[in-house]
């Protein structure tokens, strides 16, 4: 599988790589067993970029990305996890319900300063039982996550000392690259304009349906060679199934007119003679300063499927067809 480079640094990416939520129990149950064997089929299909995060599954995700990780040689694979919660143990009838099924017995708590930030590599760490973390993304910092007044208070504590954590450990080798893990616009272009990042790990705002970073981070994102990791580009799952009953677009039921919109756009692809799915997993990485697509399932024959739509011949000129949609997030 071809790779591409994070920034400016030294790092490699395969242009697909494996996301984590799903190991985590994102949905759905997911057994140790069926999530060894995803990641195997992911390792075996030439993925070398893996993603997880602390709130995937509270720390399960990590665990099993590390035990799978563990018997690997270490330069033959990257590997990002996320900053920004930090976990306690609790009782099993107070662990919040945040779409995890079966999740690791903590709470969580936000926190993006310095210390907040050291104090959750140091977890990750534990968790994942490896000595060496390459991506570090600053996890859901923005309104679409907080709400307005309560991102003020998180973007402080970034901008007054989560960087500097974040800069510390790249400085001192103990990571090679920092961004941001979001599924917003807003707030990647205000941390953009005070301080330079890696990547960013974007999530549905470039995909198919949803352009709403075309305009501005794009753009920007090129001129300070700041690299872009896409997830969902299915814009959760709609963009997979098309306008069935119960399609779900941005974590939530479709509107009529998102249905309206991806009924059109699958009969273009129908008249292309090529699935939807295949547009929508491709598009991203006709973009230069897209480094790499996520793909996140439990299921090894999802993660086939999901593979085998890279080998579907989808004209670059076929884009053009689309009719552009950007979405306006209700930030407050």
């Amino acid at each position: 599988m071809q790779t591409r480079r994070i920034g400016q640094t030294a790092l490699e990416v395969t242009e697909i790589s494996f996301g984590g939520a799903a190991i985590g129990g994102l949905y759905r149950a997911c057994s140790r067993a069926a999530a060894m064997e995803t990641l195997q089929g992911a390792w075996d299909a030439g993925l070398r970029y893996f993603d997880t995060a602390p709130f995937y599954g509270f720390g399960l995700s990590e665990r099993r990305f590390g035990d799978f990780l563990r018997a690997k040689p270490r330069d033959s694979y990257v590997l990002s996890t996320k900053v920004g919660r930090l976990f306690r143990p609790v009782p099993e009838d107070q662990v919040p319900d945040h779409a995890y099924v079966e999740p690791l017995p903590f709470a969580l708590d936000y926190d993006y300063s310095y210390d907040g930030i050291m104090r959750s590599v140091d977890f990750s760490y534990a968790r994942l039982g490896l000595n060496k973390i390459d991506i570090l993304y600053v996890h859901d910092i923005g309104a679409y996550t907080h709400g307005v007044e309560k991102t003020k208070l998180h973007f402080r504590q970034l901008m007054d000392g989560g960087l500097k954590a974040l800069d510390e450990l790249k400085r001192s080798g103990t990571i090679s690259a920092y961004g941001l893990g979001v599924n917003e616009v807003p707030i990647c272009l205000d941390v953009m304009r005070r301080a330079p990042l890696d990547c960013i790990l974007l999530a549905s705002r470039y995909t198919l349906l949803d352009r709403s970073a075309e305009a501005e981070l794009l753009p920007l994102c090129r001129a300070r060679q700041t690299s872009l990791v896409i997830g969902g580009v299915f814009n959760s799952g709609i963009l997979a199934t098309g306008p069935v009953m119960g399609a779900n677009f941005d974590y939530a039921p479709a509107s009529e007119d998102i249905l309206a919109r991806v009924d059109a756009m699958g009969r273009i692809a129908a008249e292309g003679g090529y699935p939807l799915a295949a547009a929508a997993f491709q598009f991203p990485l006709h973009e230069p300063v897209v480094a790499t697509v996520l793909t996140g399932t439990a299921k090894p024959a999802n993660l086939a499927r999901n593979l085998d739509l890279l080998d579907i011949d989808v004209p670059q000129t076929e884009y053009a067809k689309y009719r552009p949609y950007t979405v306006v997030q209700d930030l407050a």
